[in-house]
């Protein structure tokens, strides 16, 4: 599908405006085309529409998105995602919430464009075979050491805890625990994204901001005006996730002794790809930060054909 594609269906599925990036047409191009593709698989699977909002309460005005799965529907079959393996992780991980956490369920079940739901499609077959998940995870990272032990969904060591790890919400999309040789455990955490375009973020806290700059400080990896110049920008959400995995060695050091940052996201979203090349130049060393399009691991097929091909259908044009 191409952009002509687009002005073909245009009268069809309505752009949203929340779809236009300012000052840069690339994204908001790959952001509407996200959109249209993720209308167009509802159509041709059968899946009734959604709405706008997602959850309609009595007396309130609403509108069809095309993007979006009826939430009833969608609850009951779990259509947002592609397998029985893939519901069966999904079903778990909410029968055991962490502390302070930020998954939202509706948008888990009824949201096509979420990246979420596209992790759980990304990676959910792996979390009920750990044989297979650590096949994958050398497949794709191949410096990665010791053996997968855990697949952890929408997952943090501890979040809020006052003078603990990074003292917000932040959390991994999906979490290897690994088991190494020595007896320890590293962690390797992924953030995946799909539709979204990477946005500058408010300043934190002097408390918060504080605690980022011990952490950033003891991890002896980032240049000199690192902090200051990613502070309040479009790359502080990537600069808070890497901390998280670097917080975790800091804090538990008895326990971790490696740990790893990685950001999957679509080849053609050209907002993270700039993000991401524009963070490295902080980095003395990258050894805990690597970034892997979506499309460089569905090359190593690591689940079989049938899987990558139709998580290519759903999510790749």
């Amino acid at each position: 599908m191409n952009s002509s594609d687009a002005d073909k269906y245009k009268s069809h599925f309505a752009f949203e405006t929340v779809d236009k990036v300012s000052g840069d047409p690339e994204t908001t191009n790959f952001k509407r085309m996200a959109r249209l593709h993720q209308s167009l698989w509802r159509e041709k699977m059968g899946f009734p529409i959604g709405t706008q909002p997602m959850l309609v309460k009595q007396g309130e005005t609403s509108r069809h998105l095309g993007s979006r799965m009826e939430l009833n529907f969608a609850k009951e079959t779990g259509a947002n995602f592609l397998n029985e393996k893939i519901r069966f992780a999904v079903a778990d991980r909410l029968k055991n919430p962490q502390q302070h956490q930020t998954l939202n369920e509706h948008r888990l079940y009824g949201d096509l464009l979420s990246s979420m739901p596209m992790c759980f499609n990304l990676f959910g077959n792996l979390s009920s075979d750990l044989e297979l998940a650590n096949k994958a995870v050398h497949a794709w990272w191949p410096d990665v050491p010791g053996k997968v032990c855990a697949v952890r969904f929408e997952w943090s060591p501890g979040r809020s805890i006052p003078g603990l790890y990074l003292e917000n919400r932040s959390a991994f999309d999906v979490a290897f625990e690994l088991e190494l040789e020595n007896g320890s455990r590293g962690i390797l955490g992924v953030e995946t994204k799909y539709h979204e375009d990477c946005k500058a973020e408010a300043i934190p806290s002097s408390e918060r901001s504080n605690r980022y700059a011990l952490v950033t400080k003891n991890a002896n990896i980032f240049t000199d005006n690192a902090m200051s110049e990613i502070i309040g920008t479009d790359l502080q959400q990537i600069w808070l996730d890497h901390l998280l995995a670097l917080s975790i060695l800091q804090e538990r050091p008895q326990k971790w002794s490696w740990s790893k940052f990685v950001l999957v996201h679509p080849a053609k979203n050209p907002s993270y790809h700039l993000a991401t090349e524009r963070y490295r130049k902080y980095l003395n060393t990258t050894s805990s930060f690597e970034v892997n399009t979506i499309e460089s691991l569905l090359e190593k097929s690591v689940w079989g054909d049938k899987i990558s091909s139709a998580f290519a259908e759903r999510y790749i044009w």
